[in-house]
């Protein structure tokens, strides 16, 4: 060691590349498992931006009726099938800030189509931080304070109006709401019993892995999509939207659960042996104990994987159910419930804006998938 001017030491040893790279390695072998996993998972360009958007998308879930100009239902009798509208900036050349040009509807009588024309010559600006439809903020709040809105009556449609006059962006904003819950709900019904009845086969055996093992198979074996549309078809019509979408998250969960027991079961099987089970064995730990404490842990990896993978195929369940008009219905709104209006090729020939909500489903699965893929790479820190 060599002390400088300013009280410092130096090491005067040669730089050891191979020593540098030990040291490295023991320091990520001595770091927590989280740290680990984050060092991984933020190289996965994809995951890590996919996870911030559904970071983002789930905190924004609670506020959709701020940032949506309408409520889901409200009308506009004189704007049925109303395109998209522009936001503009600058008006005949002067710049006037975010504005809407008001429309004026007229008849085509060769098509016999009401076609909307933009009067320029009126520029609506928009308001911001202003009332308008009532709303519960977070489902608890009453209030009518959304984040901007067109300027004497003139409409603000994003993304056009549907066949009811209603606007497309705002209750894409709101079916996000359950088009995006259902798959949370569904995955904790799913986890609560594959977890259980794949942790009592796969760490008892016999008998209770026989009946398990056999439920698993039979329901497996039946067609997923004639089963869905058989228990929700049974859902009682007169049920309220918050009842049906509670009984189609639980449906979608109880259907889901066979796969996730069976790889349960299938780990527990080959960890029940190992010497640290053993030892808890024999120190007089019970069978709830040795699942929770010893078993489960070593396989939690695997579990946070498959629920972003699940989620998804609950989201398109969802989706299929209430496209089909078997799932959530009106005045419910969700994706599913948007696409239900869109069924009419014709129509969506004519009003190609009416199927604009397959766009969020498309990309909410993909980012879910691609988290999915990221978690289960980053959950084994270890593997190169």
């Amino acid at each position: 060691m060599t002390r400088l001017p300013d009280g410092r030491y130096v090491d005067d040893a040669p730089y050891d590349p191979a020593a540098s790279i030990q040291l490295l390695e023991r320091r990520d072998l001595d770091a927590p498992g989280w740290v680990l996993v984050w060092r991984k998972f933020r190289k996965h360009r994809l995951g890590l931006v996919s996870g911030i958007f559904l970071l983002v998308s789930y905190l924004l879930l609670p506020f959709a009726g701020f940032i949506a100009p309408y409520t889901p239902n409200e009308r506009h009798s004189e704007h049925l099938y109303h395109p998209p509208q522009d936001i503009r900036w600058v008006h005949e050349g002067r710049w006037i800030g975010p504005f809407v040009y008001p429309t004026v509807s007229k008849a085509d009588l060769e098509t016999f189509q009401w076609k909307f024309v933009p009067d320029t010559s009126r520029p609506m600006p928009l308001r911001f931080f202003c009332s308008a439809g009532r709303y519960d903020l977070a489902g608890l709040i009453p209030t009518d304070l959304h984040l901007f809105c067109a300027a004497d009556g003139a409409t603000v449609f994003l993304w056009g109006s549907d066949r009811l006059g209603r606007d497309v962006f705002s209750r894409i904003l709101y079916g996000a709401q359950l088009s995006l819950t259902v798959g949370l709900i569904g995955i904790a019904v799913s986890f609560a019993l594959g977890i259980f009845l794949g942790s009592i086969a796969g760490y008892f055996g016999g008998v209770t892995d026989w009946i398990i093992n056999r439920v698993i198979e039979i329901l497996r074996s039946l067609p997923e999509l004639p089963l869905w549309l058989a228990l929700s078809a049974a859902v009682p019509s007169n049920w309220g939207p918050v009842a049906v979408f509670f009984i189609i998250s639980v449906i979608l969960g109880i259907l889901d659960w066979p796969g996730l027991a069976r790889s349960v079961r299938a780990k527990f099987l080959s960890l029940r042996e190992e010497e640290y089970v053993r030892a808890a064995e024999m120190m007089g730990a019970s069978s709830g104990r040795v699942i929770r404490k010893h078993l489960l842990p070593n396989f939690m990896s695997h579990l946070i994987a498959s629920a972003t993978l699940s989620i998804p195929a609950m989201i398109l369940g969802e989706t299929a159910l209430s496209f089909l008009g078997l799932g959530l219905r009106a005045p419910a709104v969700s994706w599913g419930v948007m696409l239900n209006d869109a069924q009419n090729l014709a129509s969506i020939e004519i009003y190609p804006w009416t199927a604009i909500p397959m766009l969020p489903i498309i990309i909410v699965v993909l980012a879910f998938n691609f988290l999915g893929d990221g978690l289960r790479d980053s959950l084994d820190p270890y593997e190169n």
